[in-house]
């Protein structure tokens, strides 16, 4: 039988971290927190719940933390969650069938379901997604800053169940991460080379609009939804914006 680690990412997340430690435990009993310095009660209320606990300052690289939490472990398996994620009893139950089976040939991924301001949405901008989660632990590495993605060259198989993701409770807080998506992936982009201008910033937005509103088929999730596509086309322009302000002042 082979052996599983979840690890979690953490930075001030009291309101979730007993909630999520508890979660994981139901797969594992090592369940491992990497903390960028918090400053609420995040850290004391995982050791007391049974995590144990690393720290790596936050340097605006979401691969680099995650790669730091593979040296933090020596199990066979990883599975990453946010602390704002659960899993189900569906997929809890598979992947203790797959970490009890022994056999490390493949990469998972896992349907997430968004729910934001207390609505579950099935369109739009968050549409249900899959995202790479599980892996032989030697097999993975993370790659850029934000978007962050996982190489490995294992096949990808999809896992029945699903994570319930809590990604806003209020506006202050989507305001909050609107700020800081749209910086780091203005200084990444920067930084690869990739450049814009301002008929590309409005090409691009509308694009973006377009895609969630039709494509994604936003609108079906009612009012609420169709406000989310129109902020998307807010948040394109101005991670565009924020990149053709770096080409500007030659940062």
């Amino acid at each position: 039988m082979s052996s599983l680690a979840i690890l979690i990412l953490t930075r001030n997340e009291e309101e979730n971290i007993i909630s999520v430690v508890e979660n994981a435990k139901k797969c594992t009993d090592e369940v491992i927190i990497i903390d960028s310095g918090s400053t609420d009660r995040t850290v004391d209320l995982a050791k007391e719940h049974g995590a144990k606990v690393s720290f790596r300052a936050w340097t605006d690289d979401f691969s680099a933390q995650r790669n730091f939490a593979l040296e933090q472990t020596s199990a066979d398996w990883v599975l990453y969650l946010d602390a704002d994620e659960r899993l189900n009893d569906a997929l809890i139950a598979e992947v203790r069938r797959i970490v009890a089976s022994g056999k490390m040939d493949a990469q998972y991924a896992i349907t997430r379901k968004s729910v934001a301001f207390g609505v579950t949405f099935s369109y739009g901008v968050l549409y249900p997604d899959h995202v790479l989660r599980m892996f032989p632990r030697e097999s993975v590495t993370w790659v850029n800053k934000v978007h962050e993605h996982p190489e490995c060259s294992l096949p990808a198989k999809r896992l029945p169940g699903y994570i319930e993701h809590h990604t806003y409770k209020d506006w202050h807080e989507w305001e909050e991460k609107l700020c800081l998506y749209t910086t780091i992936w203005a200084e990444d982009a920067y930084r690869r080379g990739k450049r814009t201008t301002l008929p590309g910033i409005f090409t691009h937005s509308l694009g973006g609009f377009f895609k969630m509103f039709f494509v994604r088929r936003g609108f079906l999730d009612g009012y609420l939804g169709m406000y989310m596509c129109c902020n998307h086309f807010f948040y394109t322009m101005l991670k565009y914006l924020k990149l053709h302000e770096l080409q500007r002042r030659g940062a």
